[in-house]
């Protein structure tokens, strides 16, 4: 999963050699053109898309329009992988992305998603806004053409599945869409599931081929993309929590003058704080809208909540341990949260 230029397919350097065509990332032909600033993410109508709507606005709004944005939600720029890619190498100017995802270029990038770091959106928001947390998580990707301007909590995830869960046994033997971390990945098995990585593109597919039971992803992406339609079941685990990076390509950001890069970054940092009480309100509405268009929600029991987070408590030090640069990372967020 690592992403360098050799793993480029020959597909997608095409499309990034059209992007780049079609709006070079830093050309000012005149002096009055603005620097366009593409922004992707693979979900639609969540948090994530609200936030690069706030944020677009803002920037725009503070550059006098010097700087020119556009957003293009649901994958339409590549699968996360691509995305990321793009903005390596300058095609995407900016990426918003559970951070996990981006564990192909470093590691590190998958430590928030350990379980047992956050049980309320509250926790999880004061740990996205930790100064330590906040060093470490923006810092990486740093060497490969990624300049981190933002960290925001999303939503506690759930699990969606074509048949209920809704006792502890009922993990057992299902095969899990789980995002791309070993975190997630030695949770499910733990749990007795079959963890199956895959892009949020991929999951819809595989849920209506039978090739995975259940995903492990956020209700605020499941209900605006109709997700009831083929699976209807979402069980409450609240385990991990999912966050939002926010990931401006070095190679465009360095070729902007000093004034429009502090606005890019002021105002990443800026809507990263101001995003949190839409997040609350986006997570209850969606939780409304599952039902409302025909799904369940469902909540395991007390003694089987408690059950799974004492089953996945030891989980991130276990992962971590034999790995010196993602040990001293989990500490980081772990003592954070604590």
């Amino acid at each position: 999963m690592v992403i360098s230029a050799h793993a480029r397919t020959a597909c997608f350097a095409a499309a990034t050699l059209a992007l780049s065509l079609a709006a070079p990332f830093a050309a000012r032909a005149a002096g009055d053109q603005p620097y366009v600033m593409k922004i992707s993410i693979a979900t639609v109508g969540d948090d994530l898309h609200q936030y690069a709507k706030d944020y677009a606005a803002a920037v725009e709004k503070d550059s006098g329009d010097r700087i020119k944005t556009e957003i293009y939600p649901s994958s339409q720029l590549g699968s996360i992988e691509q995305q990321a890619e793009g903005v390596q190498f300058g095609a995407i100017q900016c990426q918003i992305v559970p951070p996990e995802f981006l564990a192909g270029i470093d590691e590190r990038f998958e430590v928030l998603t350990a379980p047992d770091l956050v049980t309320s959106m509250e926790q999880g928001q004061r740990l996205a806004a930790n100064p330590a947390v906040l060093k470490l998580m923006l810092g990486l990707g740093a060497d490969k053409g990624l300049r981190g301007v933002a960290l925001f909590m999303s939503s506690p995830s759930v699990v969606v599945a074509r048949t209920p869960i809704r006792r502890l046994a009922d993990f057992k033997g299902k095969k899990i869409r789980i995002f791309a971390s070993e975190f997630q990945s030695v949770a499910m098995q733990r749990l007795g599931a079959i963890p199956k990585p895959m892009t949020l593109g991929e999951v819809r597919p595989a849920l209506q081929d039978n090739a995975i039971d259940a995903a492990v992803t956020a209700v605020t992406v499941l209900s605006p993309m109709h997700f009831q339609e083929v699976a209807k079941y979402v069980t409450d685990t609240g385990q991990p929590a999912i966050f939002g990076i926010v990931e401006i390509s070095k190679k465009w950001h360095d070729a902007l003058p000093a004034d429009l890069q502090r606005i890019v970054d002021n105002d990443a940092a800026s809507e990263a704080v101001a995003i949190n009480p839409s997040v609350k309100a986006y997570y209850e509405k969606a939780r409304q809208s599952w039902v409302a268009g025909g799904g369940e929600l469902i909540t395991l029991p007390s003694a089987e909540q408690a059950a799974i987070l004492q089953t996945l408590a030891s989980v991130g030090t276990d992962v971590s341990k034999t790995k010196p640069l993602l040990s001293t990372a989990y500490k980081i967020v772990s003592d954070a949260a604590k």
